[in-house]
């Protein structure tokens, strides 16, 4: 870890470099401590300087430029920052949101270099062919190549890391973490929005990219997942994921199935192509709702360059670098939430944040669903393209501080790829209704895991883990009784135990002996419970 001295020169060295391309990522109005307060007022005259080269630019494009100029992790840290408008603000939130991962490619002769590091070897002994890059962004590069196995030979696409990217990276998070820190010590109304617990989130993100085998294994899992996907009779063809190729991967490299398709964006050759956008874009919003309810594991980066639809008409989903997960609590939140709007069940949907404990309980559910109902009463009835989502979030956020609310890691990619999914949705059909779409995952997700079947379902786990229990009752007595009679061995073979001693022994065995009974008990008295909701005595 750098010392203070080291990250400071860090941040400050960034600092110049956003100054001097006119960026001021600070929201307008933010209440700073003196310290920022000194460091932006040391920024003015650098501002003052460039602002001349900076006129026929647009603010977006400042940005881009800047954060290209600072590297890899910076772009990273932009596109994380898309997402938390609580932070920026919803102006420079929207900003960042245009931001592309592009950056120049590194050359074919260091991209052929690291396969052969990676995989052994020379490049031809696993590619026939092997072209220039296609792709190139701030982590990764992709090359079109060609594969042959058994006499077959497979158009691939080969990811290749960036040289360099690991420590890079591991330097810039450094500074990440000392400047949330210091946010989180001198600065308390930031402490809400838990700045050091945003940066882990990204470091764990990053993490994750950075070993491309993780990659190709969540790839893997989602396929698995779609598996049992049922394409609804109002949506596209379904949804899939590249396919594997496991003896061309690596930490360091990836091999997967090349994807011939139409980009999701190019509206007119979709049409040609004799496919509906409108179908298309229901399949990816309830692709990615299914996913995230269902599974609680969904593709974080659906942005339109990251979708194709193939010559089946099947949406196809590539670069998955950023995954999200949602574990059954989160899932419950997320499904109950969106029942309750589309329903406009108020209460519901605020009850169930006092539920998770995303509310403190000082306040009132009442209150809570009142704010709700401000929320979603002027959204209902409407289509997308009358609804702004950045106001919508903006309503949020506001209301996220006067309830009180920490801001939860694990909610952080879901609200962020929500944002972009409805927007490729929209883009498709700019009349889609979200709620309608979202309505049948949302209820078919309550109903399986909340109806009756989900009732179900949980009897039966509980009923299991307490006949493991039970079941292993009569080893832990048989364990108990061999320890008393050994002890009785010792104590009769000269090893000396006083009368105290002794009954403090005896004292702790009939404690052990009464817990162990109660659980019994308990126990017992639970499965009885569990079989008469089975049989639907209760």
């Amino acid at each position: 870890m750098a010392s203070p001295l080291v990250n400071l020169a860090r941040l400050a060295k960034a600092g110049i470099v956003l100054a001097q391309h006119g960026v001021r990522l600070v929201p307008d109005g933010a209440r700073l401590p003196p310290v920022l307060k000194l460091a932006l007022a040391l920024t003015w005259p650098i501002r003052v300087v460039t602002a001349p080269f900076r006129w026929r630019r647009k603010p977006e494009t400042r940005i881009s430029r800047a954060l290209s100029t600072l590297g890899p992790s910076y772009i990273k840290l932009g596109q994380f920052l898309a997402t938390r408008a609580d932070i920026i603000g919803p102006r420079l939130a929207g900003e960042l949101a245009m931001l592309q991962d592009r950056m120049p490619p590194f050359p074919q002769e260091e991209a052929r270099a690291s396969v052969e590091t990676a995989l052994g070897g020379r490049i031809e002994d696993h590619f026939s062919e092997f072209g220039p890059p296609v792709a190139a962004a701030s982590i990764a590069q992709v090359h079109k190549a060609v594969a042959v196995d058994n006499g077959t030979a497979r158009t691939v696409a080969v990811k290749i890391l960036r040289p360099g990217v690991e420590r890079r990276f591991k330097s810039d998070l450094d500074s990440y973490y000392f400047a949330a820190r210091q946010i989180e010590r001198f600065h308390a109304p930031s402490r809400r929005l838990r700045p050091v617990a945003v940066v882990e989130n990204l470091d764990r993100t990053t993490e994750l990219e950075l070993d491309l085998r993780l990659e190709a294994a969540a790839i893997s899992e989602m396929a698995d997942n779609i598996a049992t996907d049922i394409p609804r009779s109002d949506e596209s063809t379904g949804f899939r994921v590249p396919a594997i190729d496991w003896r061309r991967t690596q930490k360091r490299v990836m091999t997967l199935e090349w994807i011939d398709g139409i980009p999701i964006s190019d509206h007119a050759r979709l049409k040609a192509a004799g496919f509906e956008p409108k179908r298309l874009g229901l399949t990816v919003l309830r692709s990615f709702l299914t996913h995230a309810m269902r599974d609680g594991f969904f593709h974080a980066d659906m942005h339109q360059g990251n979708l194709l639809v193939d010559p089946q008409g099947r949406v196809v989903a590539v670069d998955f670098g950023i995954m999200g997960r949602l574990g059954p609590r989160e899932r419950r939140f997320l499904a109950e939430i969106l029942h309750g709007l589309i329903t406009r069940d108020y209460h519901r949907a605020a009850a169930i944040h006092f539920e998770a404990g995303y509310v403190p309980t000082h306040h009132s559910i009442d209150v809570f669903a009142q704010a709700m109902r401000a929320i979603g009463e002027p959204i209902h009835g409407r289509t997308a393209d009358e609804i702004s989502m950045a106001d919508l979030l903006g309503q949020l956020f506001a209301y996220t501080e006067v309830f009180d609310m920490e801001t939860r890691p694990e909610l952080i990619l879901l609200q962020k790829s929500m944002v972009i999914v409805e927007g490729v949705a929209r883009s498709l059909d700019p009349s889609l209704n979200l709620w309608s779409a979202a309505e049948p995952v949302a209820r078919e997700w309550i109903e399986t895991n909340l109806g009756v079947i989900g009732r179900l379902k949980e009897a039966g786990e509980g009923a299991s883990e307490m006949a493991k229990v039970l079941s292993a009752a009569p080893a832990v007595l048989a364990q108990a009784e061999r320890t008393a009679l050994a002890l009785a061995a010792l104590a009769t073979d000269g090893v000396r135990l006083d009368d105290s001693t002794i009954a403090r022994m005896a004292a702790a065995d009939a404690k052990q002996n009464k817990w162990w009974s109660l659980a019994l008990w308990v126990g017992a008295a639970s499965l009885a419970v569990m079989a008469a909701h089975q049989v639907g005595l209760i």
